[in-house]
């Protein structure tokens, strides 16, 4: 039997690369004759430039830039002929400090990289967005890139209160020439019911009266950036613009181009013809969820395995939506580490128990 293991990160605790070792170790343990595929995955957030890297090639660059919360953070970028990778979570992502400060956190180091990979002479460059600690409209972005407004731009949103005016023209002349392509981890647009500040502030410390502010300020921002009409507007209303807190919204109406980066790694690395050359394909991730089905990894996979009339089941941490939502997305079964090894062994020793369930789980898919 062949074997596909092509999961995400999970979280914190294990990269990409690190989980599918953990899943063939464990398979393998219980079913040896079957034949595994390792290819890690990414869909723009932590883990973007490995995976890339590890498909394409290219060479690896080292920088220094702004974090989320002002400290400074190093960020690796690749390069590949006249494209620059560049992975937004290395700058603002939640897992740089200690506490969540999400009024305050600002995307600045993500347009500090933007600059550098221009130094570099790429004439294309793609900002992988996701796992941000931020909800700041990628205004720190913009400041780190030449805007000017009558408030701090690089301040979070709480610096953003009271905004009226932001003059970009010193961004668009820095970046001229270059083409920017946003590869988004999630469909979601700016503002409302399903954008940034709703469906991601929490997890990164905003309360319900938090997101009703934070929304608005946005709001005002997206005004002051694009103009009041609703087709000045649209850059918000485009999917994605939600993704790393807003910072995908900066980018589009810088004019960049919005792909999704599941789909981006997926043609890297040749999934399609993987899948379909495989009995099985497991993907995987930390929390799986009703966000797994709006532009993740899980997602992504389990669409080019129905495509291939495949059977796709999913390892994860924790697993909190039932079969029907889960049978919707693609996906045969779920399967979390949790309910075997328990919550606090999980991440007491991720690989070892995300091992355990793999071979649990062989038990019930291999043919061996």
């Amino acid at each position: 039997m062949r074997v596909l293991m092509a999961p995400d990160s999970f979280g914190d605790t294990l990269t990409a690369a690190e989980a599918a070792r953990a899943m063939a170790e464990g398979w393998s343990s219980r079913s040896p004759d079957d034949e595994l595929t390792l290819r890690p995955m990414a869909d723009g957030g932590p883990g973007f430039v490995d995976v890339l890297h590890e498909s394409v090639g290219g060479t690896l660059l080292a920088s220094n830039v702004t974090g989320p919360l002002g400290d400074t953070v190093p960020v690796t970028m690749l390069s590949s002929d006249d494209t620059v990778y560049i992975e937004s979570a290395q700058a603002c992502g939640l897992h740089l400090s200690d506490e969540l400060a999400p009024w305050d956190a600002s995307s600045r180091g993500v347009g500090e990289a933007i600059l550098e990979a221009v130094r570099t002479g790429a004439t294309t460059i793609v900002i992988g967005l996701g796992g941000s600690a931020t909800t700041d409209g990628g205004a720190g972005a913009l400041a780190a890139l030449g805007a000017r407004a009558d408030v701090p731009l690089d301040a979070g949103p709480a610096g953003l209160d009271g905004l009226s005016r932001v003059d970009t023209s010193a961004v668009r002349k820095a970046l001229d020439g270059v083409e920017l392509i946003a590869a988004t981890d999630v469909d979601s647009q700016l503002l409302g019911m399903f954008g940034a500040a709703r469906v991601f502030g929490p997890q990164k410390g905003l309360g319900e009266a938090d997101i009703i502010h934070v929304d608005r300020i946005l709001d005002d921002f997206v005004e002051a950036v694009c103009g009041s009409s609703p087709s000045q507007r649209r850059p918000a209303d485009i999917k994605g613009a939600g993704a790393a807190g807003g910072l995908g919204f900066a980018l589009l109406a810088l004019g960049a181009s919005p792909e999704s980066g599941i789909d981006l790694v997926a043609r890297a690395i040749g999934l399609p013809q993987e899948v379909g050359r495989h009995d099985l394909v497991v993907t995987g991730e930390g929390a799986f969820d009703h966000s797994s089905g709006h532009g993740k990894v899980v997602h992504g996979v389990a669409e080019y395995t129905a495509a291939a009339a495949r059977p796709c089941i999913v390892l994860a941490g924790q697993a909190s939506i039932g079969s029907r939502e889960t049978r919707a997305m693609g996906v045969e079964s779920a399967y979390a580490m949790v309910d075997l090894v328990g919550e606090q062994e999980s991440f007491r020793e991720p690989a070892a128990s995300l091992s355990a369930l793999a071979r649990r789980v062989a038990r019930t898919w291999s043919r061996d």
